[in-house]
């Protein structure tokens, strides 16, 4: 074989093999996709009061409340729905970021955006087990519940 028609082998193959890695790269975003649109994650407040569901990009799917709603102010109701709906939609955006990175690869830019979501809204990923973290309550809380951010209050400036 000459040195051209070796040359030109090499550039078929290397062709071939950019176009199996484009196939794969797609495959893997359509993957991703799909698993995007199943992510949901389920919070309860620590009082086990109120208890959120939020689906994809944060939209609020459900909000239930035990029967110990009526022990609460309204005032004191208000703030731990708001506190609980900002906790499930700060971990569905952290179960998303986890879907991309399985997905697709860990990015400098998905990192900037997970650091981000961390200094705005406080939310650090847990280091221990829910149920160490997880209040004694004495409403019931879901197995798949998200550990609620403790004294997480998105109104409230802080220094932390």
């Amino acid at each position: 074989m000459s040195g051209y028609a070796a040359q030109l082998m090499r550039r078929i193959e290397a062709l071939d093999t950019a176009a199996a890695d484009n196939r794969r790269r797609a495959e893997a975003y359509q993957r991703t996709e799909e698993e995007l649109k199943d992510v949901s994650a389920s919070v309860t407040s620590p009082d086990g009061v109120v208890t959120v569901v939020a689906g994809p990009g944060g939209v609020i799917s459900s909000v239930t409340f035990s029967e110990s709603v009526h022990d609460l102010s309204p005032a004191s109701l208000s703030t731990t729905v708001q506190q609980t709906i900002a906790a499930a939609v700060a971990a569905v955006a952290r179960r998303q970021a986890d879907v991309v990175r399985r997905g697709l690869g860990s990015s400098e830019l998905l990192d900037r955006v997970t650091e981000s979501d961390e200094t705005l809204f406080g939310d650090r990923r847990p280091t221990a087990s829910a149920e160490d973290l997880a209040p004694a309550t004495s409403g019931a809380r879901n197995a798949d519940d998200e550990v609620f951010f403790e004294e997480f209050d998105l109104f409230e400036s802080s220094d932390r």
